[in-house]
């Protein structure tokens, strides 16, 4: 296999390593006002991500690192023609880390308001947005014959980008409450399952016009048995969510996530973005890609320290991984008994 090829597939597969995980980050934010019902409750959902959520993110900056030093020219044209996009993602992102880190630093229940509409700002504006991002590279933008993007922001909200944003992040929704149902213990448990089955029908009908619009769009027949695997597994989570497998209900939904973005890899690949002037000014994995002998010592680096960083995400999964509930959360001291 070449390096190009296998630098583009790991590419790929820090995507959906990062939307997998970051997806039921995302989705537990959403969720925030709709499971719990007081601040017990909220504090329950966030430290349910609390251990994870910082190293689920360091996924999509080694995916941009990845890019830029292996496709130097696919990054350079994406992240200028995208940059509108990925600074309201950034915002966000950073938004959402205020919410989460600063939401207990004071008691005070505004504050605590604000942050909570932080978290969920932070959660569905990239939710949405990385899905717009993704979907234009498969669907083509205005790319010149000197590799540079032509277009401007309504060239990216088209109507099928637009799609997908709303399906990745309705997916994300069923994704998290399937999380949260897995991690806690009482009532959330009961209403993450109910919410995420109440979710996952509508959901479905949006997934099944997404993939088969994509599918169509692609006309390969690999990205038909993705798509359709996609929408199975999207079917059986709902089924082990009826049947109360919180377990396999949400390794489903991350089995559907994972085929969602093969399906727009696969489309996409040779290329790495689709020039909609011309099809002979689309970026390719060859013209894009960095030098061999780059290529052969990222190769190296990533053999060496993928194993280590894979390791130690999963030692932290494994130490976190106990189910929680309003009962192991500490009551507030009232305002006299706190020291100054």
């Amino acid at each position: 296999m070449e390096l190009t090829t296998l630098w583009f597939i790991a590419i790929a597969g820090l995507w959906t390593g990062y939307l997998i995980l970051e997806g039921f980050d995302f989705g537990v934010g959403m969720l925030l006002g709709a499971l719990a019902q007081d601040d017990r409750e909220r504090r329950v959902l966030i430290n349910t991500i609390g251990p994870v959520w910082d190293a689920n993110e360091v996924w999509v900056i080694v995916a941009a690192g990845a890019t830029f030093a292996a496709f130097p020219e696919w990054y350079a044209t994406m992240f200028s023609g995208f940059y509108l996009p990925l600074l309201l993602i950034l915002v966000a992102l950073i938004v959402r880390i205020i919410g989460l880190e600063f939401r207990s630093k004071r008691a005070d229940l505004q504050w605590r308001k604000r942050c909570d509409m932080a978290i969920v700002f932070g959660s569905v504006v990239p939710a949405v947005l990385w899905a717009v991002a993704l979907t234009n590279l498969v669907r083509g933008t205005p790319i010149d014959a000197d590799a540079e993007f032509v277009g401007n922001l309504l060239d990216l909200l088209n109507p099928y980008s637009l799609l997908a944003g709303v399906v990745f992040a309705a997916v994300f929704v069923v994704h998290g409450a399937f999380f949260v149902a897995l991690k806690t213990v009482g009532p959330i448990r009961q209403r993450a399952t109910s919410l995420a089955l109440r979710a996952g029908l509508p959901t479905a009908a949006g997934l099944l016009i997404f993939l088969t619009w994509t599918a169509v769009m692609q006309d390969q027949g690999a990205v038909w048995i993705l798509a359709g695997g996609a929408f199975i597994a999207f079917v059986l989570a709902f089924a082990a969510g009826v049947a109360r497998a919180e377990g396999w209900a949400f390794t489903a939904t991350a089995v559907t996530i994972a085929l969602m973005v093969a399906a727009l890899f696969t489309g996409l690949f040779p290329d790495v973005m689709v020039s909609s002037l011309d099809p002979a000014w689309s970026l390719t994995t060859e013209s894009a890609a960095a030098s061999p002998y780059t290529l052969r010592i990222l190769t190296w680096v990533a053999v060496f320290f993928a194993p280590i960083v894979l390791l130690y995400q999963s030692w932290s999964y494994w130490v976190f991984r106990r189910r929680i509930g309003v009962h192991h959360i500490p009551a507030e001291k009232p305002a006299e008994d706190r020291a100054p």
